[in-house]
Formats: C-alpha cells, structure tokens, sequence
C-alpha cells in the first residue's frame, strides 16, 4: 500500500526505507558524477587544458545523461526500479573509478563522457519514489528524496578537495592525489548498487517480476511499455517541463561543473576555499527543492494540475532574475549572497516540476520521468556551449542564461493558463487531491 505521510525516523515500513535508501544512493551518485569538477583546477594544470576544452568538458559530462535518462526511465517501466539502480551503479562506478587512467585531454574526455552515464539515477529515484508514495504526498516526497540526494553535489564540492589534501599530505604529488581520490567515489558508488539489490524492492506490494507472475494487471503494463512511452512523446505537458526542468536543474549541474573554477579565477581564491563556498550551492537542497515539492502540492491540492504549474513558472522567473543579478557582483560578499538566493529558486523549481510529473500519465510514468529529467541534460549542454567560448567570460555566459530561464518561465506561466491543460483521461485528476490526506512531514528536517 501507498504511504500517505513521510514518517522520517520510519527505516521499516517499505516505502520509507525505498525512501531512506534511494536518497541516500542519489546522494552518492553526485560524488561520482562531480566529484572531479572541484579539483578541475588541478586538472587543468596536470593536462595543460584550455578554456575551450574544459566548456567540452563540461558538455560531456551531462551529454550522455539525456540518453541514460530516456533509456533507464523506460527500464523502470520495463523491469523496475531496483534491478535498473543496481545495474546503473554497479556498471557507473568503473568510469569514476578509472578516469585515473587519464593522461591526455582526449582520454579525459572519454572517461568524463562515460561517468555522465551516473545521472540516470535521478530518474529512477524520481520513479521508485513516485510508486511508493500517494497522491496528497508524492510531490513532497518525490522533492525530498531528489533534495537531499542533490544535496550531494554540494558536499562533493566541499568534500573532494579535502580528499585531494590528505592524499598530498600522505606524499602524494598533485598529479597523483587527484587520480587516487575518484576512487574513493567509485568504490562507494559499487558498494550501493549491491544495497540497493539486497534491501529495496519495486513497489509497496513487492518485485515486478513476482507481481507480473499473479497480478493480471501488471501483466497488462508490462505489455504496454512500447505504447506508453509513445504516448508521453505526444504529450505537450511532458515537453514543457522538459524546457522547465532544463531551466532549472539543467542549470544547478551547470553550476556545479563551474562554480569552483569561477571563484577561483574571478576572486583569487584557493582550491579550498572556492571549494566551500561552491558547495554551499548545492546544500542548500537540504530544504529548498524540497519546498518546491510542498508548494506544488498545496497548489495542486487547491488548483489542481494548473496551480502546480504556475507555482513552478513563479519559481523560474525568480530563479532567471537571480541568476542575471549574480552574474554582474563584483564583491565577494554580495557574489555568494546573490547566488544562494537564486539557488533557493532554482531548487524549488525542481522540486515544482517533479510535483507535476506524477500526475501527467500514471501508464508511462517512468517515460515522463525520463523525458522530463533528460530536459536536465539538454539545458545543460545548452548552457554548457556558452562556455566553451574563448569571446564570452564566464559572467557573460550566466548572464545570457538568465535570459534564457526568464523566458522558459513564461512558456510555464502560459501552459498554467491553458484550458487543455488536463486534456487525456491518463493522468490523475489532481482536483481529487482535496479528498486525500493532508500531507504530513512528521519529523522537523535537521
């Protein structure tokens, strides 16, 4: 049975240890996925890269991420959630592990190319927590499972460079620390995907494989995973929140590939503690993608779909707004003032846009979900181009991709006021959603 509530000191009923482990795996898989974009300045260096390939680096990095995204979201309609993280994590974990191996720009590349694969994971963390949580809940819970596993990223950027420092004090050269400190990330990263198989399983009622056995209706679903991922593709719903979520977390793993090196280059920073105050970026998903969830769950409960896609189009416009004021500070102070606030919208607006995915087609949910996340990516490699540029500075760059979510935030707003926005008898009727429980979050969020 689906839980109606988010019980947090709850490790045994089954969707709460779903919960528990699958934010926790998510969390770990930014180590693998970004844990080489805080020591990229020692990188640089070791591999004498320029400006131009560390932006082709950047773009590989999330480049074949729009790919795993499509593929593991229709796996999880195909065989489920479980045996689809353990594949990925367990296949993932060897790129991060031998990226080590670099000793060129081009092998580098490869390998980087190859880790952008552990992104996948979003949406089978999106997908396993969706099956497992209600209707009156499902955002909220879908945003703090996503939150605090993206809330890795923030502490990889935090984390990392203090591994680089104790490899370099055991006597370690630089050139060697950076190398012997992803497999720390890697070993990690395998360790989960045996977790995950062992204690996590694909619905409240058990395995896929088993329920396909004796429930008639799994059967049908099963059957229907071709037909359903087709009928996501025609949805229009489903391809403005691939623009919305390339505007919002599109941006966040942008940011994360590059906010060390800007604090680095533009205010003279150490490896450190550029490190540090990158990271502050990505912790503040502790509590802000996880509001966006609450909000877009009220909205629904009040508005229906409609209000949980215009509380995601508010969401966006601050978030453009944010990034443009960041992208012209000149102090240090107001640089990190100015982007935690645009880092507070950005959050929330990922956390709005999965409070929407749920409820667009409940037959293909793995497919939106694919869809949805590889949007992610697009934006990344999108804003990832800005960066390759050898004519356009880095704040020139986050300025023009304000502009670019600004205007993503009215298309939003636009399909929020649009009479069809619940145009197919697929989707959950989120106008119910009054007749449900009220959400409960038991726990304070330490």
């Amino acid at each position: 049975m689906k839980a109606t509530k988010i019980s947090l000191l709850d490790f045994k009923s089954v969707p709460m240890r779903t919960f528990h482990i699958t934010w926790i795996t998510f969390f770990l898989c930014f180590f693998g996925w970004f844990g080489i974009a805080p020591l990229m300045p020692i990188v640089r260096e070791d591999l004498g890269l320029t400006k131009g390939q560390i932006g082709n680096i950047i773009i590989a990095s999330v480049a074949i991420t729009i790919f795993a995204r499509l593929f593991f979201g229709w796996l999880c309609d195909k065989i489920g959630p479980r045996i689809a993280y353990t594949s990925l994590l367990l296949i993932g974990s060897l790129p991060v592990i031998f990226i080590g191996f670099s000793n060129s720009y081009e092998s580098f590349l490869l390998f980087r190319l190859a880790i952008g694969l552990i992104g996948a994971s979003f949406v089978i963390t999106q997908y396993h927590t969706s099956v497992m949580f209600a209707p009156n809940v499902v955002g909220t819970a879908n945003a703090t499972a996503a939150g605090w596993g993206n809330m890795g990223g923030g502490v990889t950027l935090m984390v990392m460079p203090l591994v680089f420092a104790a490899f370099v004090g055991m006597g370690y050269l630089n050139e060697q620390a950076w190398r012997y400190s992803m497999v720390i990330p890697g070993i990690a990263l395998f360790v989960m995907g045996i977790v995950y198989y062992f204690f996590t399983q694909d619905t409240p009622d058990g395995n896929l494989r088993d329920l396909r056995k004796s429930n008639p209706d799994y059967k049908a679903k099963a059957k229907d995973s071709k037909g359903s991922f087709l009928s996501a593709c025609r949805d229009y719903r489903v391809w403005v929140l691939f623009l919305a979520y390339g505007a919002c977390f599109g941006i966040e793993i942008t940011i994360d590939n590059i906010a060390t090196l800007y604090f680095v280059d533009y205010f003279d920073l150490g490896l450190k503690e550029a490190g540090i105050i990158a990271g502050t970026f990505g912790m503040m998903n502790i509590f802000a993608r996880a509001l966006g969830g609450i909000f877009g769950d009220k909205a629904g409960k009040k508005w229906g779909l409609k209000g949980r896609i215009f509380i995601l189009g508010i969401f966006l416009l601050l978030e453009g707004l944010g990034i443009m004021l960041f992208s012209t500070m000149d102090v240090l102070v107001w640089a990190i003032a100015t982007m935690l606030l645009f880092a507070l919208f950005l959050k929330m607006s990922n956390g709005a846009t999965y409070s929407v995915v749920p409820f667009i087609n409940q037959k293909a949910m793995g497919a939106v979900s694919g869809i949805v996340g590889a949007g992610g990516n697009v934006g990344a490699v999108l804003a990832g181009f800005l960066f390759t540029s050898e004519t356009i500075s880095y704040r020139e760059s986050l300025f023009f991709i304000g502009i670019a979510v600004t205007l993503v935030s009215f298309v939003s707003l636009a399909l929020s006021f649009s009479k069809n926005v619940n145009p197919d008898t697929v989707h959950v009727d989120t106008k119910s959603e009054s007749r449900q429980p009220k959400p409960v979050l038991k726990e304070a969020i330490a």
